[in-house]
């Protein structure tokens, strides 16, 4: 038998894959879409907690260097820039929490329902 023969075609095994998959939803009472864990929004509200920090803090301090640079009062509006950015970032990173735990507890709702 050559081993063209013994292979089996993309859609054969699609096939076969699909009714094993569907046997065993069926044999562990299982829904047809896969669950979903949450990782991937985690990971995006960490990135979007972490590039608020970073962000409020250099866009502070930026200001705050320009702002010393324009009037020759090195370095005091740089360190008043920092501070500033400082608390508008964990200000955004406030805001970021309080609607993620809005929307945590909205999803838990509609679960019970």
């Amino acid at each position: 038998m050559a081993e063209d023969d013994r292979r089996a075609t993309h859609d054969e095994l699609d096939q076969r894959l699909r009714g094993v998959r569907k046997a065993y939803q069926q044999g562990t009472g299982q829904s047809s879409k896969p669950a979903s864990s949450g990782g991937g929004e985690k990971l995006g509200v960490g990135m979007r907690i972490a590039v608020e920090l970073v962000a409020g803090v250099v866009a502070g301090a930026f200001i705050g260097l320009l702002a010393d640079r324009w009037l020759g009062t090195k370095p005091w509006l740089l360190i008043v820039g920092f501070v500033l950015g400082c608390g508008a970032a964990f200000l955004n990173v406030y805001r970021v929490a309080q609607a993620e735990e809005r929307r945590s507890k909205a999803a838990q709702d509609n679960r019970k329902s």
